[in-house]
């Protein structure tokens, strides 16, 4: 099963972008999703998920400005971003956990000018 990010790029402040995280396999109906991301010099932190029962959950530095959801058929996850700021300039990576199994895509690359 391959996990694939796309949608970075680069962006001013302000403006908005939004991700797209797919799988090989129909993974995403009952698993755990989340987006992470990785800044210049950070560790890797969970900016945003939707867990099974449907509850989704962000860290209070995207709170209302970034938005997880995922199509209809359950083959895609999304994150919406905006109003975009240069302390979100990172990788962003998808994060699938479905029961016993943890999948992560190679990531895309998110930069925010001031």
């Amino acid at each position: 099963v391959q996990v694939v990010e796309s949608g970075g790029g680069f962006v001013q402040a302000g403006g908005s972008l939004r991700l797209s995280c797919t799988a090989s396999k129909n993974m995403f109906r009952g698993s755990n999703l989340g987006w992470f991301r990785q800044g210049p010099g950070k560790q890797r932190e969970l900016v945003a998920s939707n867990m099974r029962g449907g509850r989704t959950n962000y860290v209070d530095s995207v709170q209302g400005r970034f938005t997880i959801s995922t199509d209809n058929g359950g083959n895609t996850v999304y994150l919406q971003m905006n109003p975009l700021k240069p302390e979100d300039t990172g990788i962003y990576y998808c994060h699938v956990n479905p029961p016993n199994s943890v999948l992560w895509g190679q990531g895309t690359q998110v930069t925010v000018s001031a």
